[in-house]
């Protein structure tokens, strides 16, 4: 199956294309469609290659090349693990957000790089000219430089790198398939981990977090805050040039398309939205309970097609493995999925009293670095046909 996980969404580009009046942009858009294309083409073949390589375990492992505004991958190497940083800036943004990524998900979750088994990080930037996205192809990072009148360098801004190395998590675990909401779960699962690589780096709390998904990716020249905003989607943007931010904030508004695999950027913000009330409700870092909960969901619990209420089921479900049947979190999940219109299935709440948010009994989550085998097990997903 060819993915399409590139972090813009090919209805901002072809919007792009079809209303500016810059005819250098208009062609760059459309190239940038194109190219998109051929690199999800590519991932799925990278994906099984990648799979058989192997990296010893524990190692954080970092190497960037660059490809001089050409196609072919993986360029140059221009930095390796530990070396010093370069005079390009591009080359340092992407080893840094490498490094805070791998980080965040050793330190936070235990997880040992993308797979879990020490992939090296590999990264390409300067990836064509002016090439407005970044994408994973299935085995490595790939960033282009932006046309830099609509979108800045896509290695500016971490919440993309985290995003889409996400995707690389996701590739590996409950391998989402990527149509329809279970490829919205997939952008879904991309966008919370994003904006939680970066509230991590920043260590900031879920009450002071913006709830921005690529922040200042956008040139001064465009009217909008970012690709997307969990907070409130529907609101990231809008303006003549790329069109007004489409996405649903509950079901009553879930779009059924044809065009981006069914809507996977778009109605992704149901689910952010039901993660943004979940982890505000709980507040303090939002890495380490309500992240918790969605990271066993998305790596121990889901099968390739799930949908938006097998989601929702999950996280109770996890929830109250992690903290405890009625315990706080629990409840918040519980509430933040109802509010978007995707409610707990009765049959897991299974009809028991649950006790009020502001009484429920709640242990904080054990410290970073000192969980992993007190998480719950996987169900065996079926052979996929």
């Amino acid at each position: 199956m060819h993915h399409r996980c590139g972090f813009i969404p090919p209805h901002i580009l072809r919007h792009l294309a079809e209303h500016t009046d810059d005819d250098v942009l208009r062609d760059r858009a459309q190239a940038t469609l194109e190219e998109s294309t051929q690199i999800r083409g590519q991932r799925l073949a990278l994906a099984t290659l990648a799979s058989v390589i192997n990296i010893p375990a524990g190692e954080k492992r970092r190497t960037v090349y660059d490809a001089r505004n050409g196609q072919s991958l993986p360029g140059k190497l221009v930095r390796g693990e530990g070396d010093a940083p370069t005079r390009d800036v591009s080359v340092n943004e992407a080893y840094d957000g490498a490094g805070k990524t791998y980080d965040f998900y050793q330190k936070v979750y235990r997880r040992n790089s993308i797979d879990d088994k020490g992939l090296r990080l590999d990264s390409t930037v300067h990836y064509e000219v002016d090439f407005d996205n970044a994408q994973w192809n299935g085995r490595q990072m790939i960033y282009g430089d932006g046309d830099r009148k609509i979108f800045e360098r896509f290695t500016k801004c971490i919440d993309v790198i985290g995003h889409e190395l996400t995707h690389g998590v996701t590739q590996y675990s409950a391998a989402l398939e990527y149509k329809d909401q279970s490829g919205a779960l997939n952008e879904h699962f991309s966008d919370v981990f994003g904006v939680l690589v970066k509230q991590y780096s920043l260590k900031q709390s879920a009450g002071k977090a913006d709830w921005l998904v690529g922040a200042g990716l956008f040139t001064s020249r465009v009217h909008g805050a970012a690709i997307r905003s969990m907070k409130a989607p529907g609101t990231a943007y809008d303006d003549p040039q790329i069109g007004k931010d489409p996405q649903p904030a509950h079901m009553r508004d879930y779009k059924k398309m044809r065009s981006d695999n069914g809507g996977v950027h778009i109605n992704n913000g149901i689910p952010n939205h039901a993660f943004y009330l979940a982890a505000t409700l709980l507040g303090g870092k939002a890495w380490e309970v309500a992240g918790k909960i969605w990271y066993v969901t998305l790596t121990r619990k889901l099968n390739a097609n799930a949908q938006f209420h097998d989601c929702a089921d999950a996280t109770y479900q996890i929830a109250g493995d992690l903290f405890g049947a009625g315990s706080a979190p629990q409840h918040a999940v519980v509430e933040a999925w109802k509010s978007v219109g995707v409610p707990v299935s009765a049959g897991v709440l299974g009809g028991g009293p649950r006790l009020p948010l502001r009484e429920a009994a709640f242990t904080p989550p054990i410290a970073a670095g000192e969980f992993g085998a007190d998480l719950p097990r996987a169900r065996k997903r079926p052979a996929e046909g």
